[in-house]
């Protein structure tokens, strides 16, 4: 196992500098006094590029700079590889992180992949591998009032789940280099692309594995006037999802991207038979109380978390994710990343379901999305 050693310092390399790679290389930025280096960068795209160097120079990090993936491999330089290009390069670039003779831990951002059959096989090949330790970026897990949420579920204050409901009303998509998220081929869908972190909360919360899934959505609003090569944007801008789960727990997603007069951008609400809570994002609460104690007893808490030194995007997430990812690395495979393979192969099989389920117009398990080439 690579990198394990407490206190050596831990070398990164960033795949993709765009937003995202770029705020990788912010949070860890902020984690360089817990033994962090980001000595490279790869990205094809040279606007990135200088975006990426001009952060580090601000950081006082000389970047070596590279224009692709396989690159950063043969150079040997890292310990860590942070994936963080668009979705539809994530299958290859992880293969080719895997099959290199140099094991290098690995943060790929969501989804895992943009198809079903592209995460098994990444999920198979890796378990060859006991060298390296590879987590998914599904770090509103990390969010504070919902951290705080899984928390309370875990405590058992609600009794057994029986209902999770998330509402996510939001801006649209943000524009991308080469506009590649405005097509369904590039990201896997909005249902997978976006919502693969509420299908990995619902499954956190209900503590069992989804069954099937039955959606109706739509491209109502965003985007529409748009044309790239031809091409009009394809993806769904609004829907409602439902999950049915193992154990019996239901969940529901409220999705809809042209909401900008929100209070809250999420709305997370877990029921069980003896209670209920609530998370919000940004306003960072949580609220809890149970059936016995009524309406006048709900407790309503600001979720905090004093780790966080960076806010970044996502409301210290992301910084929270590096911290916990990097306590797995320097343990030396004796703990697990928090967010495994597995969770991001299923992530992104709800997704697909619900995807398909909005074009079929029914009802889609979960073993059939799984069991065939989706």
């Amino acid at each position: 196992m690579v990198a394990s050693d407490d206190g050596a310092v831990v070398k990164y390399g960033i795949i993709g500098v765009g937003m995202m790679g770029r705020e990788h290389l912010i949070n860890l930025h902020h984690l360089s006094s817990e033994g962090v280096d980001v000595v490279c960068i790869a990205d094809p795209h040279i606007q990135s590029q200088q975006h990426a160097l001009e952060l580090a120079h601000s950081f006082n990090w000389p970047l070596k700079v590279f224009s692709g993936h396989r690159e950063v491999l043969e150079s040997g330089l890292c310990d860590v590889l942070v994936v963080s290009t668009p979705n539809m390069t994530h299958y290859q670039i992880l293969m080719d992180i895997i099959n290199h003779p140099k094991p290098h831990h690995v943060l790929v951002e969501k989804p895992l992949c943009t198809t079903v059959s592209d995460c098994r096989k990444v999920v198979d090949a890796a378990k060859k591998r006991s060298d390296m330790l590879v987590q998914v970026g599904l770090e509103y897990r990390y969010m504070p009032p919902v951290a705080k949420l899984i928390e309370i579920v875990k405590a058992g204050t609600l009794g057994h789940v029986k209902m999770v409901a998330i509402r996510e009303h939001r801006f649209p998509f943000l524009v991308k280099v080469n506009n590649w998220n405005r097509f369904s081929a590039n990201t896997g869908g909005t249902l997978v692309e976006k919502c693969c972190h509420f299908f990995d909360l619902m499954r956190l919360f209900a503590g069992a594995n989804p069954v099937r899934v039955m959606a109706s959505g739509a491209h109502d609003v965003n985007h529409k006037e748009e044309i790239y090569d031809g091409k009009v944007p394809d993806i769904i801008d609004n829907a409602y999802v439902i999950v049915e789960f193992e154990n019996g727990s239901r969940g529901m997603l409220d999705l809809c991207m042209f909401a900008e007069g929100s209070k809250n951008e999420q709305e997370i609400s877990v029921v069980g038979d003896i209670g209920k809570g609530e998370a919000f994002v940004p306003e960072s609460i949580a609220r809890f109380g149970t059936r016995v104690s009524g309406r006048d007893g709900v407790q309503t808490l600001k979720a905090t978390d004093k780790r966080i030194k960076y806010d970044g995007l996502h409301h210290g997430s992301s910084y929270l994710e590096h911290l916990n990812f990097l306590s797995a690395i320097r343990a030396g495979g004796e703990e697990a990343p928090e967010v495994e393979l597995q969770d991001g192969l299923i992530s992104v099989a709800m997704g697909v379901a619900a995807q398909l389920s909005i074009e079929k117009g029914r009802f889609v398990t979960i073993k059939e999305v799984i069991n065939q080439d989706y």
